[in-house]
């Protein structure tokens, strides 16, 4: 029979096949799930605080509770996110500025921090990077420029994420896993788990939680190259750009959603260029197609 006082704190820091890695002080613990959690609908995350224990069988180590949640995202599926690091190439591919959108739009609604992150600079002019940083003034988003080439802006990133857990997300190809890796050294616990269970070796295809050697947390995640805001209205939209805020009241409507409504403030303020047409054009795409889809509650 199993006793209380053999339960133990953990972070699960990898979900992979049916087994859940779990670091605890050093140490990183094979585990399966208690199966109430699958009865219950409930599915452990990468980032959840957990109590587990051993089992009955040998060498087998159980997952017995899910503490309480700060957060959680469902694509990449985390939770207990502090920072939302977006990261985008500046060239090699081109930056898909709605796609970042996307991103920055789930990061408000969790109600996590985000900063935009640019790799690859090295390939762009200085007009090119005045014109990206331009797309977003007036958010408050740290927009950083940086190089795993030449290892521009890297310093400035690791003092940026210090101590906290990010989320690294964006599309394939853009160097997320380039960028932790001139962070620092992460994953020292977990890299023996890594190299017995990666599937690829170039490509991140599982979310992990990688340790640096200063404390700082990264949520490592796969690219992907389409997102779907599953869970928002279309009249919600408008509260998760920072920049339309100092605009609210002075609309015509008060129910105005900045798109087809006269005498809008957010329209004029495009208009004007204060607020990028980038951002707005990004805006009215994601508001049709919340329009357009059905959306479950």
């Amino acid at each position: 029979m199993e006793q209380e006082h053999s339960l133990i704190n953990g972070t699960i820091v990898k979900g992979i096949g049916g087994f859940y890695y779990v670091e605890a002080s050093g140490i990183v613990y094979e585990c399966k799930a208690k199966g109430q959690f699958r009865k219950n609908r409930i599915t452990p995350m990468v980032g959840d605080s957990v109590m587990i224990s051993r089992g009955n069988r040998e060498g087998e180590t159980v997952i017995r509770e899910i503490l309480p949640r700060i957060n959680e995202f469902v694509r990449p599926p985390v939770a207990n996110v502090e920072i939302s690091m977006i990261v985008a190439a500046s060239a090699e591919p081109e930056p898909v500025f709605s796609f970042i959108d996307k991103l920055l739009v789930m990061s408000e609604k969790k109600d996590t921090e985000a900063v935009l992150v640019f790799n690859k600079c090295d390939l762009i002019s200085p007009e090119k990077r005045d014109r990206i940083r331009s797309i977003y003034r007036g958010t408050g988003y740290p927009v950083l420029f940086v190089s795993t080439f030449t290892g521009e802006g890297i310093e400035e990133l690791r003092n940026l994420i210090k101590n906290r857990r990010t989320m690294m997300s964006g599309a394939s190809g853009v160097g997320k896993s380039s960028i932790a890796n001139s962070l620092g050294e992460f994953g020292t616990e977990t890299g023996l788990i890594s190299r017995k269970t990666q599937r690829g070796k170039h490509t991140t295809r599982h979310v992990e939680l990688l340790t640096g050697e200063d404390g700082t947390m990264i949520f490592d995640t796969p690219g992907f190259t389409s997102f779907e805001i599953l869970d928002m209205k279309p009249e919600e939209l408008k509260y998760y750009y920072p920049e339309f805020e100092e605009h609210t009241g002075e609309c015509r409507f008060s129910s105005c959603m900045h798109v087809s409504e006269p005498d809008c403030s957010v329209k004029y303020a495009v208009e004007e260029g204060s607020i990028s047409s980038e951002r707005y054009e990004s805006y009215v795409r994601i508001f049709n197609e919340l329009k357009e889809k059905p959306v479950k509650f």
